[in-house]
């Protein structure tokens, strides 16, 4: 959960008490009217901050009133547990839930809680450890969709299937800031019924935004003046919320130079789309008892590195050299763009990891000693992709876990540890390679695709494997980027339609050329890649069709 403090407008500074109960009353009613209009179920997204509280707070209250008889719609009130939220959060949230699924059975309320995680292969960890994605940037947001909007979606969607359509009960308020305001106004404009937009991502599912024009006070007041209806303490809400402000202060505004509670942030303890992580670091700074999360903040902080680039692989995910141009201090220059962590790195978030979930189940509150930082399925599923997709049979996953922990690590994959290559097979491929790391990868790469297709009783594609593995690993460092330049420039001229540049690139048309070209390893592969005809290159053929293309045309 988020907030951001924003300026509030003249009319939300304005507003009374008596105007806001006055506004209680009125939602009240139209909540009422909403829910009794038809049969189309709501699902009410939360997560347990202060106003997705709030509204969810409303809804119950104004559903409470209405007689048993006309409880006759389900509202699935669901949260998405993304498996590296802040642990103090992540404890409420799941009392939060306990406590309304007992007052809802309790009170004949028709509301079911849900909390939702992604799958095992969407996770954090998975994608970060597993597969090397390095940690989320702006330009790299690959987190959010996977933790937080697949699970959410996957649900609607479920529900839209079942139902045919589905209104979505959301918090989201204008003052949030003026993107939220902008983006909600917009969707105003195409609303099919009163008050209710529509959902761009999601068919069939409406919006309905019953605080959208409250301000960040009549929040605060309306938790703090209305009684929790399923028993929960808005209290305890707002001491979290003053216990992740850095200066330890959350106020109710009561004039208008009185800064509102705005400013805090909870969300996922590995975030590096911000800057610092404000609400760990006041959390452990405003409460000795919050002192054993340190490790969790510190395994943020060495993730969030300006410059990176020393522990990623200079190949891209799929084993390609990609360029860009990088200014730098206003030089130009043209680069490969980093690509996942590296072996070695991979290995080492795991041991941090470890170590700090170690550590804190040993330092932390008997009431926290049983957190569990990465689960057994993330670590299979971890230990899957380093063997199967990363062809990396020396297995230190195993290794590793009894080394941090002192357990000896069970595997739910059936089969999982039956391997034919093994750590005494990768040492001594190490020795035989000596330092050549991508000689090193080629082999691993190529005596495990053997082993993949050993089984099969019809072994179709194993030379499109191999050959994969030789197009990927054979190059040294240098000489694969020097590859993926020539492959630019040779593109580059063809769409200029140059056409010397383009023969003397591929060599394939100097007899006797007329300055010394050095034929290169890489030049000749792009020459035999290139060239269909051994009497004429690429390019030659390529401007000769445009050619006759064009004199067809003139005529």
């Amino acid at each position: 959960m988020a907030t951001a403090q924003q300026p509030e407008n003249k009319s939300q500074r304005s507003r009374t008490v008596a105007d806001l109960v006055e506004d209680i009353e009125n939602l009240t009613k139209e909540i009422q009217d909403l829910y009794c209009s038809d049969q189309i179920p709501w699902v009410l997204g939360v997560s347990w901050g202060k106003d997705s509280s709030t509204t969810l707070q409303l809804v119950w209250n104004a559903i409470a009133l209405l007689p048993q008889e006309k409880r006759t719609k389900k509202i699935h009130v669901i949260t998405t547990d993304t498996q590296v939220e802040n642990p103090i959060v992540s404890a409420w949230v799941r009392k939060c839930l306990q406590q309304l699924k007992s007052a809802a059975q309790a009170q004949g309320m028709p509301v079911e809680p849900h909390l939702l995680q992604p799958v095992v292969q969407d996770t954090f960890w998975v994608n970060l450890i597993g597969k090397g994605y390095p940690a989320p940037r702006n330009q790299f947001r690959w987190c959010t969709q996977r933790l937080k909007i697949n699970p959410a979606n996957h649900f609607i969607r479920e529900m839209v299937r079942a139902n045919g359509e589905t209104i979505l009960v959301l918090g989201t308020r204008k003052a949030e800031s003026a993107k939220r305001a902008a983006t909600m106004e917009k969707h105003q404009m195409g609303r099919v019924r009163d008050r209710l937009s529509p959902n761009a991502s999601l068919p069939n599912s409406l919006i309905y935004t019953p605080i959208e024009d409250w301000s960040n006070n009549d929040v605060w007041i309306y938790l703090n003046q209305y009684d929790n209806p399923w028993g929960n303490s808005n209290k305890e809400l707002f001491s979290m919320y003053r216990g992740a402000t850095a200066d330890n202060e959350c106020p109710l505004v009561v004039d208008t130079s009185t800064p509102s509670c705005g400013d805090s942030r909870f969300g996922c303890w590995v975030c590096t789309l911000v800057n610092k992580d404000k609400s760990m670091e006041a959390m452990i700074q405003n409460d000795e008892e919050k002192e054993w999360m340190q490790p969790l903040l510190d395994i943020r902080n060495e993730l969030d590195i300006k410059d990176d680039r020393d522990k990623r692989d200079f190949r891209r995910i799929w084993g390609e050299v990609q360029l860009f141009e990088r200014n730098k201090d206003g030089e130009i220059s043209v680069e490969p763009i980093p690509g996942p962590y590296t072996k070695y790195w991979r290995e080492y978030w795991l041991r941090k990891l470890l170590a700090a979930q170690t550590q804190i189940r040993c330092t932390a509150p008997e009431n926290m000693r049983d957190i569990t930082l990465i689960t057994l399925d993330e670590m299979s599923e971890i230990r899957h992709i380093w063997l199967e997709e990363k062809h990396e049979f020396d297995d230190s996953l195993p290794r590793i876990y009894q080394e941090e922990t002192g357990e000896v690590f069970h595997d739910p994959r059936p089969g999982a540890d039956n391997s034919l290559l093994g750590s005494d097979e990768w040492a001594v491929l190490e020795e035989i390679c000596a330092d050549d790391a991508m000689h090193l990868e080629l082999m691993a790469k190529l005596l495990d695709t053997e082993r993949q297709f050993r089984k099969m009783a019809r072994r179709v594609g194993i030379y499109d494997s191999l050959e994969k593995c030789f197009k990927t690993s054979s190059r040294s460092q240098k000489d694969a980027v020097e590859y993926a330049r020539l492959t630019r420039d040779l593109k580059q001229a063809v769409d200029q339609g140059n056409v010397e540049k383009v023969k003397q690139l591929t060599l394939g048309d100097f007899a006797v050329p007329s300055e010394p070209v050095e034929v290169t390893t890489e030049k000749a592969e792009v020459t035999s890649e290139l060239s269909s005809d051994k009497s004429k290159t690429w390019g030659d053929m390529k401007f000769q069709n445009k050619e006759k293309k064009s004199k067809r045309n003139s005529k």
